[in-house]
């Protein structure tokens, strides 16, 4: 007898784990209920978005005192390898620069702000149904929200006058605790990410820094209360302008 389909099917087809079998009747369901595939269809892009971040640093050879850890799960559906993901980020930047946390965790933390930003950015720009769990229309709730869960208070910079409207935000995990993101659109529906992570001890104030992360531009710095960065693809001096927008209110 057929089973129904399930939610897990889903998952394993968002992963390519189905058998042929399997695949036929799944594919014919979807066929038939397309809300339920946009939903299969955005956990198969978060998925594919994570593997382009993150498949050339899987191949890299582990670091013996984390092979034990590693052992411990072999398979991750599409709902666990966003946060696995995030979670072996941190991993990797704890690793790469040890020997500066023993002398200065601030230095570490500023260093590591830009790819973390960029990743969020990779993964969630591209989504279409779900950019944020908060949308603009609840923009009150999300600042309260984000707020308390940093530990500090803090506002989506309005970015109106640049073009870029307000799409919302979401709550992230980061390498030490909790993160946030807001997303901006333009007309072009071009999309910028702010990146906000809770100061690390002795963080002090910095100028503005610029890399490039996998073609994306960050501006990053930080303050007293948060890391920031801003990620986008409109070109350095667009974003440098953009960025000077963010830190004059955030300076209010």
């Amino acid at each position: 007898m057929n089973t129904p389909i399930s939610e897990d099917d889903l998952h394993a087809w968002a992963d390519g784990q189905l058998d042929a079998a399997r695949l036929t009747r799944v594919e014919a369901w979807l066929a038939a209920h397309p809300e339920q595939r946009a939903q299969a269809e955005e956990w198969r892009a978060q998925a594919a978005g994570l593997h382009r971040a993150f498949d050339r640093v899987l191949d890299e050879p582990l670091p013996a005192r984390l092979l034990p850890a590693a052992n411990a799960g072999r398979w991750l559906d599409a709902r666990k390898l966003a946060a696995v993901a995030w979670v072996v980020l941190g991993v990797i930047a704890g690793y790469v620069l040890r020997g500066e946390t023993a002398r200065d965790p601030a230095p570490v933390a500023v260093a590591s702000l830009p790819r973390q930003a960029a990743v969020a950015h990779a993964v969630f720009t591209p989504e279409v149904r779900h950019p944020v769990e908060v949308g603009a229309d609840q923009e009150a709730h999300l600042a309260a929200w984000l707020s308390k869960r940093l530990g500090a208070p803090l506002q989506p910079p309005h970015l109106d006058q640049a073009g870029y409207r307000l799409v919302g935000g979401r709550l992230l995990p980061g390498d030490s605790g909790e993160v946030a993101q807001f997303m901006y659109e333009n007309a072009a529906r071009n999309r910028l990410t702010l990146y906000l992570r809770p100061a690390a001890p002795k963080q002090a104030d910095t100028a503005f820094r610029y890399a490039q992360e996998k073609g994306i531009d960050v501006f990053y710095w930080t303050d007293s209360r948060f890391g920031y960065a801003l990620s986008g693809n409109t070109g350095r001096e667009d974003m440098l302008r953009l960025a000077e927008l963010v830190y004059r209110q955030n300076e209010r």
